[in-house]
């Protein structure tokens, strides 16, 4: 298990109240809360200790060039503008921890200190932190015409023109029927159905929205399930070099016998091929009806279902993406107990299959929902019953309240009437 802990750090202040602060990360894991509330920094520090844990893994960095003094805050967490969250050294001064599958590293009194574990279990990730501010890369003809400041930003806008690349044909929107076809004569995407067709630039803010989300996230998990089964894409320039290096290494070491050397390099391969996508993204629900956040939420979990070692994080102000995945997960349920049955009772599989695809069901046990207080800086894990997130929550307690006072403006009219 990926885990968090954190305290006085931006807006928050305690953390998680229980599970001795400890955050989960699971295959799915989703955070709520109003603005302000620490959501987004969060999923950045989840994005920023696992772009590190696979940099030492990789051997791109050893570890104490991470544990420099101020080298977290300064370098590392301002790729996402987090360096100036820390709390002043003193009595609540800021505290992050992180356990990661090959390396933990904890921060506190202003050092990093870092670990490793004992496993062999670590699968490389694509880590990819999807921003809310996507649909500006749409906003104009040529997205390489925004003069960015955000280094985040500028990641998602490279993995933007990278997808727009490997486009093969027309690709069909989970939304509205509509279809995406890439110009690339021009550098123009446009979407399109039977009676229109829309540069991206001028189509509705969902669509801004939507399309680089959607084609990011689709090109890398497709990208990492290729590396998965196969291994076939070749490696970066710089990756090259380093793996000469490590095989040099490898062979020079006279104390390895042959079948050694052999097995180290496998080894060394390993960790140059992506095995493990980590999709990080802020408000999927952004400009969205309600039905399209549905099918735009069930995409994701599609893509996130690819690989076994993927992981999808989520923040969201949306009550309706808390609610679909009680859908993920109860068909999840029935799925299973509809293939208990010998044999499976087809015509169910059939009903439950028009409902929600089986390949973006989600298991109880890999569903993790946190909410956050931005009035006292704590984080709480949403209670389920029977893997089914609870509906008492922020977000639905919004909705009753607005029904609670819609019930007593009724109230007050009873009364003028009397």
């Amino acid at each position: 298990m990926i885990r968090l802990r954190i305290k006085n750090f931006g807006p928050i202040k305690t953390g998680l109240i229980e599970n001795d602060g400890w955050i989960d990360f699971s295959r799915v894991t989703i955070f709520v809360g109003n603005q302000g509330s620490g959501k987004s920094s969060i999923a950045k520090l989840f994005s920023t200790f696992s772009w590190i844990e696979k940099a030492l893994v990789r051997g791109d960095y050893e570890k104490k060039w991470f544990e420099r003094k101020n080298r977290l805050k300064n370098q590392s967490l301002n790729y996402h503008r987090l360096d100036h969250y820390f709390y002043p050294q003193g009595l609540n001064t800021t505290e992050i921890e992180y356990q990661g599958e090959a390396f933990s590293m904890k921060y506190t009194q202003g050092q990093l200190v870092i670990s490793e574990n004992k496993t062999d279990a670590y699968h490389l990730p694509q880590v990819m932190y999807v921003p809310a501010e996507r649909n500006f890369i749409a906003y104009v003809r040529n997205a390489r015409e925004l003069k960015l400041s955000s280094d985040s930003l500028k990641e998602f806008l490279t993995e933007f023109d990278n997808a727009k690349l490997n486009m093969k044909g027309v690709l069909h929107l989970p939304i509205n029927g509509v279809e995406l076809e890439y110009d690339k004569l021009n550098d123009l995407i446009n979407i399109r159905d039977k009676n229109y067709r829309l540069r991206l630039t001028d189509a509705s803010s969902g669509f801004q929205s939507l399309v680089p989300l959607f084609l990011v996230s689709q090109n890398l998990a497709k990208t990492v399930k290729a590396q998965s089964e196969d291994n076939a894409r070749p490696m970066s320039a710089d990756e090259v070099d380093r793996f000469k290096r490590g095989v040099e290494n490898i062979f020079n070491n006279k104390a390895l016998t042959e079948e050694q050397q052999r097995v180290a390099i496998s080894v060394l391969s390993a960790r140059f091929n992506k095995t493990a996508f980590i999709n990080i993204v802020e408000e999927p629900e952004q400009n969205l009806f309600p039905n399209s956040q549905w099918e735009v939420l069930k995409c994701l979990l599609e893509f996130n279902n690819q690989t076994a070692h993927n992981r999808l994080i989520i923040t969201t102000h949306s009550p309706y993406i808390i609610n679909f995945m009680s859908i993920a997960v109860q068909g999840m349920n029935l799925m299973k107990k509809i293939q208990s049955i010998q044999p499976p009772n087809r015509a169910l599989l059939t009903r439950l299959e028009a409902i929600i695809s089986r390949d973006a069901l989600v298991a109880a046990e890999d569903l993790s929902i946190y909410q956050l207080d931005e009035l006292t800086g704590s984080i709480v894990k949403l209670p389920a019953f029977e893997g089914i997130p609870t509906d008492r929550n922020f977000l639905n307690d919004t909705l009753r309240k607005g029904n609670a006072q819609f019930d007593e403006l009724l109230a007050i009219e009873e009364e003028l009437q009397a």
